[in-house]
């Protein structure tokens, strides 16, 4: 693993294009060799989509704190997710003994009804404001498109002629965040955090930040690099299970969130990750198997049920 002081920025414009990708794929896996995160632009999704899924938010987070704990987060991880109600306790970066401080809706796949032993499935819980639901559903449509994109470029940057896993992302695990950090103090002790020092568990996380910046990769000799915002670009970073399914040679990055700006931040991550049915193990061409196989939706339960408090069992809330 390289060090390395800033992130990198690959142009995507061949890629939706539908031109030559050979040399982006190139790029792509030094980007996610090395660093584990890059700058996306040329990205091909709608700033007017950006910018209504940012109205949707402030507008969301404005909203008095009993219309929203009215569709607090559910066991189907939909909903209002309160702050000091989620906490990186699984984080072997950091001792972390504090919530995050942020504020949050979540939204999954649509799924009118819950489908039998299918992890997660089931209906969002929607706010009452015109246009939020519609705004949010043509984000996601228009990021899941680009994600697919990406992970058909992963394949390209690994070398991978076997298509098979992208089945698995035809119906994805899906999550769209709307996120809103308040100013920490100054005088905030060292262990609190916007976001705790962590690691993305899924495939791939597609991040549109405001101006406000906080965002804070590190790097393998442990320092920390800024995301400085970038006008138009996504920020695009490897999670844990394509980090297995490339048998290790895209790096899952550690990262973390400290609003010290004295302003309000809002960000808007997008997860694009495989149907929970899917076993994950190293994609075949990617050398011998560093990893043992395994089921996306076990681990995913395990992960919520650590991290947050609509997860657990009323024994352990009490």
């Amino acid at each position: 693993m390289s060090e390395f002081r800033k992130i990198p920025v690959l142009d995507l414009a061949p890629l939706i294009a539908g031109q030559d990708t050979s040399n982006l794929a190139l790029e792509f896996a030094k980007a996610y060799g090395d660093t584990g995160f890059a700058y996306v632009v040329n990205h091909g999704v709608d700033p007017d989509l950006r910018a209504a899924v940012f109205t949707a938010s402030a507008q969301f987070h404005d909203l008095s704190t009993a219309t929203k704990e009215a569709i607090a987060l559910n066991q189907i991880h939909r909903g209002y997710i309160a702050i000091n109600t989620s906490t990186d306790v699984n984080s072997e970066l950091a001792n972390v003994t504090k919530p995050n401080q942020s504020a949050s809706f979540m939204m999954m796949r649509e799924d009118c009804e819950a489908q039998a032993g299918v992890y997660l499935s089931g209906p969002n819980q929607w706010p009452e404001l015109e246009g939020f639901r519609e705004a949010c559903e043509a984000y996601v449509n228009a990021m899941s498109d680009l994600g697919r994109r990406l992970m058909g470029l992963a394949l390209d940057a690994l070398g991978v002629q076997d298509r098979t896993i992208l089945a698995a992302f035809e119906t994805p695990t899906i999550w769209l965040r709307l996120l809103h950090y308040p100013p920490q103090s100054p005088q905030a002790p060292d262990d609190l955090f916007g976001s705790a020092p962590h690691m993305d568990f899924g495939c791939l996380t597609l991040l549109a930040q405001d101006d406000v910046g906080g965002l804070q990769v590190q790097t393998p000799a442990g320092n920390w690099v800024d995301a400085t915002p970038l006008e138009g670009a996504l920020v695009v970073n490897v999670g844990d299970m394509l980090h297995r399914l490339s048998n290790g040679r895209l790096r899952s990055t550690p990262h973390r969130v400290i609003n010290a700006t004295g302003r309000e931040r809002y960000s808007v991550p997008f997860f694009f990750d495989p149907h929970v049915s899917t076993t994950i193990a190293p994609l075949p061409g990617t050398g011998k198997p560093q990893f043992e196989p395994m089921n996306f939706g076990e681990f995913l339960r395990s992960e919520l049920e650590a991290g947050y408090d609509a997860h657990k069992s009323d024994q352990e809330t009490k």
